[in-house]
This record gives structure tokens, C-alpha cells and sequence, in this order.
């Protein structure tokens, strides 16, 4: 890591002691991995957790919330949320319809007296609350409003939502094709505060967020004594040029499909709820089996694309299956993905748009996985009576990369060159020889080339030498 890149970066770092004895190495790596990949990638703050069932066993914050007072992120720093907004939506109708108040192929129609969006589609089934809460309902895709336009991202309100439906049309025949749409999870707030009777914000602080102790969570930016921990948001730089502070945003009448904001030990929190109810241990806001039923799929394309639950998003990524969902909204990324098998939630958010924070997630749930037993051939006897710590850290290989970082990996070290968006790939094993002098391991377990270290006359290591290129440690 270069200097520059030392000075801005500061990493908040909270560990489960349980877990910690399991996977220190593994939550080391994605701890030093992801303050670089940040850092290099130009974020301005990024802050995430790692859940397993009901232990938050990680959690780490980089960058500044605000660049020009360099506010530090933390743990507990307010992020729009976006799209990850659904889940709540989502969650707060299915209340409803396990108190028999709507039903899941209720009519729109029939749901809001005052919907008159033009069904063009001569012979389509009604649009219900299933086709809204899976994205199959044929609505456009937005209320009619250039609300994702700068500088201003002027959200309708309510009653402009209302005004445009008229001039609005179906753009497919309902439960014809998946269509992402704001406009059908902003009706379903609609719903849940027509048949509630209370209105949606403060129906969702009541049954869900105040339940389940969310006090950092909140259907739009706080303006409370919470507002100073508020992210500065900031969009996407383009070419040559530097990220622009983008206006803090009101959703408006949209709330309910991309208004909340959160802070990740929050949906720590919410993720762990979720295992709570799976594993039959609670029943506290929302039945076990009807949180199954928003999570398991309920539409899915023709070519096995597009999986949705109800509300839910279902991805495949890789060898594994998760459920949740993500969130882009002027100056922030956002993304919860949830194992519900493995009982493992990764929260990844950013103050940034277009940051590769579902890659983020992924990569480290690819790290977690990484761990476990340690094989007979990953153990370096030789280096048992060494301190490893001493050689850790990472060392100056700029112009060709921006560090080379060495880490305790198994029951040795390993390197790596950074930037990288897949670690476990470009890892590098050492062996120890003697003294400072290890040699890599190739992919076939063969020995590689040497790698040496170099310490100062106090004793600490300064260097590292390798293919005759002498590094500094930084």
C-alpha cells in the first residue's frame, strides 16, 4: 500500500472471539484485502460485516464518510440503503397477509381505489401483489418522473405518483416477463399503508424496526441527533476526473423501493433475525415459514435467469445460492447477501456509485470458505518456532503493483499482489528454509523461487527480496 493510500485509510476493526478461534486467518485476510481493494478502487468509504447465525464475527469500516472533513467511517455510519428498502416493504405486506388482510393475488385494482394505470394488454390477468412483489407484473419500470436525473434527483411525492399512473401503461401483459420495477414495490408501500391504515413510515418503525431494535435503520436519512453520522454520498468519476458529491437525496413517495437507510451493523442485525425465525428459535415479527416463502423462488425466466422470491432477490453466484438483495441510489452502493443454509450473511456498502461491492461480498464469502482444516501438505513445521507476525504487512512493489502483502495463511504465510478482486486465485504459499529465507509453493506443490526478508539493526523486518527486486515494507 503506498502512502498516500496509508494516510486516508483507517480501519474499524470488530471480531466474535468464537469465531475468531475457527477463521482468524481468514478475517484477516478479508480485513487487510478489503482496506486495499478500497482503497485502490478509489472509494471513497466502504464499510462491511460478516454474520453467522446470531454472532456478528466481523465488521470493518475504511475511508472517510466525508472527503473534505475527512470524516472517518465507521461501523455505525448511516448509508443509503436503496433497493435493499424492498425487503422491508416486502416483509410489512406479508404481516398483512398472514393477518388475512390482503392476499397475494389480490388485484391491484382492488387494493387502491385510486389506481388507474392503462392495462394495454388486451387479456392479461390482473396485476396483483405476487406479480408486484416478483417484478412480473408488466409495470413500467418507473413512476413517471426523471427522479434518477442530476443534480437535483427530483423524487414525486405521493400525490405526484398518483397524478402520473393515469398517463402511465403497461409496458408487458402481466405474468408475461420479469421486469424490475420501482413502481410496483412503491405500490405495495401503497397497499401496506391502505389496509394498515397507518401511514407506511410509521407502520414500518412500529412493526419492524422498532421490533427488532433497527434504531440506526430509517425510511429516509435521519434528521435527528443520527444525522451526523450520515455518509456523504458521491457519484461515479468518469473519465479524468474526480468523484462528484452528490445532493443527499429524499425519496419521497418512492420510500418503499428505495428510501431506507442503514448502517451495516444494522443489517447485521436484521440478518441475523432472519436465521433467528429459519431456525424455528423465534417467531418475533414475521413467521418462520412466510419468511421462507419471501426468500424461496416464485418467478424465474424462461432461461432459468431472473430468479425473484417475493420481493427477495434469489442469485446464484458461483457454486452458491443467496437470497437478499442490493441497492444503487444517487451516491451509494449497497449489498446484502444471506446463506440461509450455511446460516452466513456478508453486508457490503459503499459511499460511491458503481463500486463492485457484490463482488466485495462474494470475495469474501469466498475467503470463509477458504478455511477449515488445515492438510498435512499446508503445514511448515519449519517455521513453527518462528514469529510469523514479524513478516506480515505489505511491501512497495509499485511501478508493476500497487503491494505486495504477506499474511498468515494455514499454518504459514502467504503473498499476494494488490489490487486484486480474487485473492484466494493470486495467493502465493511460502515455505520457510532457515532463518528469513522461504521459497513459494508452486500449484503443483513444488518448491518456487526464494523469497528472503531483510531486517534493520533493531531486528525488524524492513524488506522483502525476491527475483532479485528489493521491496521496502510500508
Amino acid at each position: 500500500m503506498n502512502k498516500m493510500i496509508c494516510s486516508v485509510f483507517v480501519m474499524l476493526t470488530t471480531f466474535s472471539a468464537q469465531a475468531s478461534d475457527d477463521l482468524t486467518n481468514e478475517l484477516a485476510l478479508v480485513e487487510s484485502w478489503l482496506s486495499a481493494q478500497r482503497a485502490y478502487d478509489h472509494v471513497p468509504a466502504l464499510s462491511a460485516a460478516i454474520v453467522h447465525d446470531q454472532d456478528l464475527i466481523w465488521s470493518g469500516s475504511s475511508g472517510f464518510a466525508d472527503v473534505a472533513s475527512k470524516r472517518p467511517a465507521s461501523d455505525d455510519t448511516i448509508y443509503g440503503i436503496c433497493s435493499i428498502s424492498k425487503l422491508f416493504t416486502s416483509i410489512a405486506v406479508m404481516q398483512l397477509r398472514d393477518q388475512g388482510k390482503v392476499h397475494l393475488d389480490d388485484s391491484v385494482d382492488d387494493l387502491l381505489p385510486w389506481y388507474d394505470l392503462n392495462q394495454t394488454h388486451e387479456g392479461s390477468p390482473d396485476i396483483t401483489l405476487r406479480s408486484m412483489l416478483t417484478h412480473s407484473s408488466g409495470l413500467p419500470r418507473e413512476s413517471d418522473s426523471p427522479y434518477w436525473m442530476g443534480p437535483d434527483f427530483p423524487f414525486p411525492t405521493r400525490e405526484e405518483i398518483r397524478e402520473k399512473l393515469q398517463e402511465q401503461t403497461t409496458i408487458y401483459p402481466a405474468q408475461r416477463y420479469y421486469q424490475y420495477s420501482n413502481l410496483g414495490l412503491t405500490l405495495v408501500g401503497e397497499v401496506v399503508a391502505e389496509v394498515s391504515g397507518q401511514d407506511y413510515e410509521s407502520y414500518i418503525d412500529d412493526h419492524i424496526l422498532a421490533p427488532l431494535a433497527m434504531h440506526d435503520t430509517a425510511t429516509g436519512f435521519p434528521t435527528d441527533d443520527r444525522e451526523p453520522r450520515i455518509a456523504t454520498g458521491y457519484g461515479f468519476a468518469g473519465k479524468d476526473s474526480e468523484s462528484p458529491v452528490m445532493p443527499r437525496y429524499n425519496a419521497l413517495g418512492i420510500t418503499p423501493a428505495a428510501g431506507f437507510a442503514s448502517t451495516v451493523l444494522d443489517l447485521a442485525r436484521f440478518a441475523s433475525w432472519q436465521f433467528r425465525l429459519l431456525s424455528g428459535d423465534s417467531d418475533e415479527v414475521l413467521k418462520g415459514n412466510t419468511l421462507r416463502e419471501l426468500q424461496r423462488v416464485q418467478w424465474l425466466g424462461f432461461d432459468w435467469s431472473d430468479a425473484r422470491g417475493l420481493g427477495f432477490g434469489v442469485y446464484r453466484v458461483g457454486d452458491r445460492t443467496f437470497t437478499g438483495h442490493g441497492g444503487s441510489c444517487p451516491g451509494f452502493n449497497t449489498r446484502l447477501y444471506l446463506d440461509p443454509v450455511n446460516q452466513y450473511a456478508v453486508v457490503t456498502m459503499a459511499n460511491r456509485n458503481r463500486v463492485d461491492v457484490d463482488g466485495y461480498a462474494a470475495t469474501i464469502f469466498n475467503i470463509l470458505d477458504a478455511g477449515g482444516t488445515v492438510d498435512a501438505d499446508d503445514r511448515d513445521s519449519s517455521s513453527s518456532a518462528l514469529d510469523l507476525g514479524d513478516y506480515v504487512g505489505s511491501y512497495d512493489s509499485r511501478p508493476w503493483d500497487g503491494e505486495e502483502m504477506v499474511f498468515r495463511w494455514k499454518e504459514g504465510l502467504a503473498m499476494l499482489a494488490l489490487p486484486t478482486m480474487d485473492p484466494l486465485e493470486n495467493l502465493v504459499r511460502l515455505k520457510h528454509i532457515e532463518g528469513d529465507r522461504f521459497h513459494t509453493i508452486r500449484p503443483d506443490d513444488e518448491p518456487g523461487h526464494e523469497v528472503a526478508f531483510r531486517r534493520d539493526e533493531s531486528g525488524e523486518v524492513t524488506h522483502v527480496i525476491y527475483h532479485s527486486i528489493d521491496l521496502p515494507r510500508l
